[in-house]
């Protein structure tokens, strides 16, 4: 019997140079997508697939992200005493259980694949989640409940994958694919960020993973690769050459890249208007909007 996915990593040690300067004193992870940081989608999208032990692996600066998960016992104090339960409600629901949540220091930025080698102690024999905050997906069902259900029939590793245009194939992992069953691809092999007229295919790997606990053991033997980093797919595309299977998963919903600013403003407006209580206003300012420039040209 295949053992469930309970334990996700979330690798949050980045500087977010992109967002300066705001992330001189804010976590990226803690900027707000509407009003809601983007660490909080990521946990939301990992409970609803069932996970419950909650690995971070962070550097120095990032003690606003402990802070935003512990409890706040003088705000809780004053919305109750306003009466203020929706609020309340909300507020609680940022909250981890003692004991859920862990986090680790990666004090060198040596790759994803590195961050991620970071928590092998609390990983130990087990399968495990990856979610990238970066990524914000959104679906009628989580992409990692999607992926985790789907994996309970495959087992082995599984990436989630879309597909790109051809010349934004050398900002992604990209799969070479073994054969194609729609929703499901069999892999055999991934190509970190190659040249266009090399990649092998435009289905590119995204910020989800469910690895199997040999992937530690592979990153522990892998030296520096692309970027002089140590690379993830490096250590899944190990699996392939010792027999093992590997998955790319096409989720359904829509993917937004929060780790550049045009994608955080896209997906901004795609989840502002996705709100009940802002789509009316939001959509007749940005109607308005489209309609004074299309008069200015």
């Amino acid at each position: 019997m295949r053992k469930s996915v309970t334990k996700a990593i979330f690798p949050v040690a980045g500087l977010g140079t992109r967002f300066l300067p705001a992330t001189k004193s804010v976590p990226k992870e803690i900027m707000t997508l509407v009003d809601r940081p983007l660490i909080q989608y990521a946990i939301d999208e990992a409970r609803a697939a069932g996970i419950k032990e909650f690995i971070f692996v962070t550097s120095r600066g990032k003690s606003a992200l402990e802070d935003y998960f512990d409890n706040a016992p003088e705000l809780e104090s004053t919305l109750r005493k306003k009466g203020k339960t929706d609020l309340l409600d909300e507020l609680k629901s940022t909250n981890m259980d003692s004991g859920a949540i862990a986090y680790i220091r990666q004090h060198r930025a040596l790759g994803l694949g590195h961050a991620v080698w970071c928590a092998r102690r609390l990983v130990h024999n087990e399968p495990f989640a990856v979610i990238l905050p970066d990524d914000v997906i959104a679906a009628e069902k989580p992409c990692l409940q999607q992926m985790v259900e789907t994996h309970a029939e495959t087992g082995g590793c599984m990436v989630a994958a879309m597909e790109v245009p051809a010349d934004k194939a050398s900002s992604y992992g990209i799969i070479d694919v073994k054969e194609d069953k729609g929703s499901v691809v069999s892999v055999q092999g991934l190509v970190e960020k190659p040249a266009a007229d090399e990649a092998p295919s435009n289905l590119a790997v995204i910020g989800r993973y469910i690895l199997t606990p040999q992937i530690m053991r592979n990153l522990n033997k892998i030296k520096s690769g692309s970027g002089g980093e140590i690379q993830l797919t490096d250590a899944i595309d190990a699996e392939m050459r010792e027999g093992r299977d590997v998955y790319g998963y096409r989720f359904r919903g829509q993917r937004f890249d929060c780790g550049s600013k045009a994608g955080f403003l896209q997906a901004t407006v795609a989840f502002g208007l996705a709100r009940p209580d802002l789509q009316g206003e939001f959509d007749t300012y940005l109607r308005e909007l489209m309609s004074m420039q299309q008069a200015a040209q």
